[in-house]
């Protein structure tokens, strides 16, 4: 990433390498951005074409330093907050677009690693981009729990929202879906079943419905946060994502500004 010089305005013409659909399809985000040339006006105005690449394509033309290194920028694909910046060399890079989860090169321990192999808390990669000059990477990626090793969402102290907290509700009860630890009341409504599941988010919506009625602000509150939980299980159980709920909204929205 070069520094420009102050006051100075450079739209130089530049390629961004970006490749989306080479990531492998089982670990890919559920909607994976279409790969696609543009050369719309507004791209064309800063300076940038955007095309399509294969994973050859992306280690062939990123810009190792010296050192064989190349900055990567980790962000979330939902949320767009940058959650962390590592080194990658060319056996992490090739390995992160291969496997479509983030690996990494430790310059202190001078070795390979592969986010959340210990701690579980995995990045599920959804697209990979060079900058303009393909000297730092993107990756965007679903995060499966904290990317700091603090246990904060993000290296930098930004918050998810409440988009990213949704998204973090929805990672862990899956997890639980696939783990079953012992002990976990989320573990018991996934063995119990569906109409377990169910029967529980009627009751809280119904207690909802109360709260609203008669109860404090605070009572409703804790009411609401009681029944998004009991969704967010229904629809881990019944395999519906997140990004799916969003592109329905999305389209009633886009639909409702036609009438």
């Amino acid at each position: 990433m070069e520094a420009l010089a102050s006051g100075a305005q450079r739209i130089a013409p530049a390629i961004q390498f970006r490749i989306l659909a080479s990531i492998p399809a089982a670990q890919s985000c559920e909607t994976p951005i279409k790969s696609l040339i543009l050369t719309d006006s507004e791209d064309s105005k800063r300076g940038f074409t955007l095309m399509s690449m294969t994973k050859n394509n992306i280690i062939n033309n990123a810009k190792f330093d010296s050192s064989g290194l190349i900055p990567a920028v980790v962000q979330d694909a939902a949320t767009r907050e940058v959650l962390t910046v590592a080194y990658m060399n060319e056996e992490s890079l090739r390995l992160t677009l291969e496997k479509g989860e983030t690996y990494f090169w430790s310059r202190s321990r001078k070795t390979l690693w592969h986010k959340g192999e210990t701690s579980g808390n995995t990045q599920k990669v959804c697209a990979v981009s060079l900058d303009c000059d393909s000297d730092a990477v993107l990756v965007e990626v679903e995060p499966r729990g904290p990317a700091c090793h603090t246990g904060a969402y993000s290296c930098f102290g930004v918050e998810s929202g409440f988009g990213g907290t949704i998204q973090e509700l929805y990672a862990l009860v899956e997890e639980r879906r696939r783990k079953r630890p012992a002990g976990s009341y989320t573990t018991k409504l996934f063995e119990d079943g569906i109409d377990q599941i169910v029967k529980k988010l009627g009751e809280e919506a119904v207690e909802t419905v109360i709260a609203a009625k008669n109860d404090s602000s605070e009572r409703i509150v804790e009411e609401t946060s009681d029944l998004l939980y009991h969704l967010i299980v229904t629809l881990v159980a019944k395999g519906v994502s997140l990004e799916e709920i969003k592109s329905e909204l999305v389209k009633r929205h886009q639909a409702g500004h036609k009438q």
